[in-house]
């Protein structure tokens, strides 16, 4: 019997397989991750989990082995290919198999090429939807995404090309919503400013503008200003580039006075020029 149709039969035989499950943990905070997803974990028999994974959620599945698989922008990770193996070489040798994701594994996360390797090999696979960074930052700031009469469509950007190659010079493309939020933008913080305001479409210089870093975790750090203000790279120098971020844009994000008054949530600090924005800590939160 050949080595080729014994690996056939294998796959076709779904008692002799386990199961893969591709859990999201959220955007940051342990205690963000869902029910499901966290019983997910104490099951367990072994866990491939993201470089934005926070230690205090791998401490939910002591019982796993623990495989650490990258996939953070701009960072060394392992390739996607390799980790389509890994996960369907795993579910050979155990009952429970963990794809733990940051955020939605739906969202930006390659969800699509790890599903299609799986139930390519016949293996079963299950997708446990987790809180998407967008929306953990429209709750950190206290603003909703939408808003009546000003804000009817939301769209969510990334820029990052993964293994594609840019073409040198091509424009970036611009969803045409009235509130954006930009994943993994910082590099690009300036040009997406820049081309938003020459678009001319939903947005202007006076367009307001949070950036987020490292959203609902203890590091979380805010930077609030105009379009115009990160055209003109007053972001620049404060952005962290060992913590993720996440550039939001659009009008239905703007803050009334009303509003800031009655939240003390963050300890504020303003720039020598209110026209370069206002940078919030995150000192009172505890994830």
């Amino acid at each position: 019997m050949s080595k080729e149709y014994m690996l056939t039969r294998q796959y076709s035989d779904p008692s002799a397989l386990g199961k893969v499950y591709l859990v999201g943990a959220g955007p940051g905070a342990a205690d963000l991750i869902t029910v499901r997803g966290a019983k997910r974990l104490e099951k367990a028999d072994i866990v491939f989990y993201d470089a934005l994974v926070e230690p205090e959620m791998l401490a939910l599945c002591p019982q796993a082995k623990l495989v650490p698989v990258g996939k953070r922008c701009g960072k060394l990770s392992s390739a996607q290919q390799f980790i389509n193996k890994q996960l369907v070489d795993a579910a050979h040798q155990y009952r429970v198999v963990v794809r733990l994701k940051g955020g939605d594994p739906m969202l930006f996360g390659r969800a699509d090429e790890e599903l299609n390797a799986l139930r390519h090999a016949g293996i079963e696979v299950e997708v446990v939807p987790g809180i998407t960074a967008a929306l953990a930052g429209a709750a950190a700031i206290g603003q909703s995404l939408s808003l009546r009469g000003v804000s009817r469509s939301v769209a969510f950007v990334t820029l990052a090309q993964g293994d594609e190659i840019a073409i040198k010079g091509q424009p970036m493309s611009h969803p045409n919503a009235d509130t954006l939020v930009y994943y993994m933008g910082r590099r690009d913080a300036v040009k997406i400013a820049t081309q938003l305001i020459d678009q001319a479409t939903h947005h202007t210089p006076n367009t307001t503008v949070h950036i987020l870093e490292a959203v609902s975790t203890p590091r979380e750090r805010r930077w609030s200003g105009t379009l115009g203000t990160l055209a003109q790279g007053h972001a620049a120098d404060w952005f962290d580039n060992s913590s993720p971020v996440l550039i939001m844009i659009g009008n239905a994000l703007k803050n009334t006075d009303n509003k800031r008054e009655q939240s003390n949530m963050f300890d504020t600090k303003v720039n020598d020029s209110l026209q370069d924005g206002v940078i919030f800590t995150h000192s009172r939160r505890c994830a």
